[in-house]
Parts: structure tokens; C-alpha cells; sequence
């Protein structure tokens, strides 16, 4: 029987993703691959980080998308791309992450600020998106 931390977790996946029949959470993989070696880890992804930290309350989910992101370009963890995608889908814009990313390259380099930007790059056209004319616009005449 499922916890209700699990069922919260799932609730908050559901607000973050977009399930479907082969995928009930979507883009983001919390551990399913795993299960041969981790039985139980994508419980335990789901009632922790999704039903316990993205469900608390304070700071709405583009918020959280984007302090996750953060901290992932910080740590060049791979999981950018996949946290990418749910930026878009909670409503954060192309300029917004692109922004974010290069904003962080005082404090986290080069190297891993480019890794991010190229996952972005890469999410950003198979999603059909961009940034903004007037933010290419701004970022050129400067």
C-alpha cells in the first residue's frame, strides 16, 4: 500500500511532468532503472523529494525548478536536461533558464556553466522553444 508521502509525491510529479500510460511520471526519472539493484528507490525519490521538499509550501514551483537547476548546474550533475524540461513545463521562459545558467558563472565556472547551457540548448530544440527575440536583441547590442 502506498504512503500518502507517496501519494503527495505523486500529486506534486503530476503538477511537474506530464504523465502518461508508459510513463506515470513523465520526463523525470526517479530511480525506475534502478529497480533490479534499488527495489525501493523510486519510493523513496517520490515521498522524499517530490511528497516532502517540492510539496512543501513557501516557494512556488518555478521557484523550485529554478533553485534546482541552480544547484545542478553547480554540482555539473547530467540531470540539467531532464530539470530543463520541467522548468518549461511549470512556466519558467527559455530567457529565464538561459539566464540563470549564465548568471552562475562567476560562481561556478566555465566549464560546468557550459555543459548546462548545452543541455538547455538541447532540451530548448526538442521542445521547439528559444529565447526571446528582444532578449537575443539586448543580450547582442550590449
Amino acid at each position: 500500500m502506498a504512503s500518502d508521502r507517496y501519494q503527495q509525491g505523486m500529486v506534486k510529479l503530476k503538477e511537474l511532468t506530464t504523465p502518461d500510460a508508459d510513463n506515470p511520471t513523465g520526463h523525470m526519472e526517479v530511480g525506475e532503472t534502478f529497480k533490479d539493484i534499488a527495489p525501493d528507490l523510486s519510493r523513496m525519490v517520490v515521498e522524499f523529494a517530490f511528497g516532502d521538499i517540492y510539496s512543501r509550501p513557501g516557494l512556488e514551483n518555478k521557484q523550485k525548478v529554478l533553485v534546482t537547476i541552480s544547484a545542478l548546474v553547480a554540482q555539473g550533475t547530467p540531470q540539467i536536461g531532464m530539470h530543463v524540461v520541467t522548468g518549461l513545463k511549470v512556466g519558467l521562459t527559455p530567457d529565464e533558464i538561459a539566464g540563470c545558467i549564465v548568471h552562475l558563472i562567476p560562481y561556478v565556472g566555465f566549464p560546468r556553466a557550459l555543459n548546462a547551457l548545452k543541455a538547455a540548448q538541447d532540451v530548448f530544440a526538442e521542445q521547439g522553444v528559444a529565447i526571446s527575440e528582444e532578449m537575443a536583441k539586448k543580450l547582442k547590442d550590449r
